[in-house]
């Protein structure tokens, strides 16, 4: 009897990437002729046969959907599961997680793994690798193959797939407005690079609270951070980078992040730099997580609402297996109908904590 194959393997035996390997089972223009079909033979000798699966998945289901998220320590992605399991349990599905670690390669072999006859559907959020080298094949070809998506929070235009994020323009006008209107003149943003979606809007979204006020934007006091590293490593280039910007920027009395790690670091480099928070610095973060709340002092933040993100998404997933109607609720702001695509908007809200005064 042959062995099955993995993409790992076969990438490996042909000394090629795993996404070379992806991209000609799944008859990629992008690979030459001789490479796909140099592919195609290795995986038909060694029985490796991803699409008949998935076509069986079409008279067979399994009532278990897979979650794909870049990351495990992120309070609001262990929010957003726990929606999705609430939902699916009541509605007769399983869930099962896997985890990218922000790695294209590992998105890919996960959701190779999961679509191997254990699921019906992904509910996924997008590495931050596969959103900088913009390579989405391995989402259509899942879709091709029959097998819905639901994207989440990190999304992208370019696959067509019901969505749900949350306004994250919105939610940073209000974040910025609240600071301004608490008297801050120095406000510094505290971002991602511009690759991640989320942080591009959110970026967005305290340059317009700054226009509407008529404050002139400042470059100095915008630090856009490259957060590639890994655990400790990168807890420490966090905390230097933030470091060395409070030193070039003396006068900031006013912190925006774009997530809640930042917002946190920016709190603990300010007090060992000796200044008082809220009196010198008021400080607020995006995403409502753990942190927040037992951090000293609290932290005000904006709220994206992560259970509620993934019980819309449990929906719109479980109605397109069942073709049924997708209900949205109140806290849903907008929703825009691409084809017959879905994408859901969710409201963000502020909770203001001691950070701010």
């Amino acid at each position: 009897m042959k062995r099955k194959i993995t993409l790992k393997q076969i990438a490996r035996e042909l000394d090629v990437s795993i996404s070379t390997v992806s991209k000609a089972l799944s008859g990629s223009k992008e690979i030459s002729e001789d490479t796909t079909q140099k592919i195609q033979a290795f995986a038909k000798l060694y029985n490796y046969r991803p699409n008949n699966i998935a076509l069986s998945l079409k008279n067979r289901k399994t009532k278990t959907i897979g979650i794909l998220i870049p990351e495990i320590v992120h309070h609001f992605f262990s929010t957003v599961i726990f929606g999705i399991e609430r939902v699916a349990n009541k509605r007769g599905y399983n869930v099962i997680v896997g985890l990218s670690n922000e790695s294209f390669t590992k998105e890919i072999i996960n959701m190779e793994m999961l679509a191997n006859g254990s699921i019906d559907g992904f509910i996924l959020s997008i590495s931050k690798e596969t959103l900088l080298k913009q390579d989405y094949h391995h989402f259509h070809a899942t879709i091709n193959q029959g097998m819905p998506i639901v994207m989440f929070d990190r999304v992208v235009s370019e696959v067509d797939c019901d969505k749900v994020i949350v306004d994250d323009f919105n939610g940073a006008v209000k974040a910025v407005n609240m600071l301004i209107n608490k008297g801050c003149e120095n406000i510094a943003l505290l971002t991602t690079m511009d690759y991640v979606s989320v942080g591009r809007l959110r970026t967005q979204g305290y340059l317009e609270a700054l226009e509407r006020n008529n404050i002139e934007p400042n470059s100095d006091l915008i630090l856009k951070i490259n957060d590639s590293l890994n655990s400790a490593d990168h807890l420490d280039f966090l905390e230097n980078e933030i470091n060395k910007f409070f030193e070039l920027n003396p006068n900031i009395d006013g912190v925006f992040a774009v997530n809640e790690l930042y917002a946190i670091t920016a709190m603990k480099v300010a007090k060992k730099i000796g200044l008082n928070i809220p009196d010198d610095i008021q400080v607020i973060g995006f995403t409502d997580g753990v942190l927040s709340k037992h951090a000293t002092p609290t932290l005000t933040t904006v709220s994206q609402h992560g259970q509620r993100i993934g019980e819309q998404a449990a929906n719109l997933l479980i109605d397109r297996l069942e073709s049924e109607d997708v209900e949205p609720d109140s806290f849903i702001v907008n929703s825009n109908l691409k084809s017959d695509f879905i994408k859901l908007v969710i409201e963000t809200e502020i909770i203001e904590r001691e950070s701010t005064k």
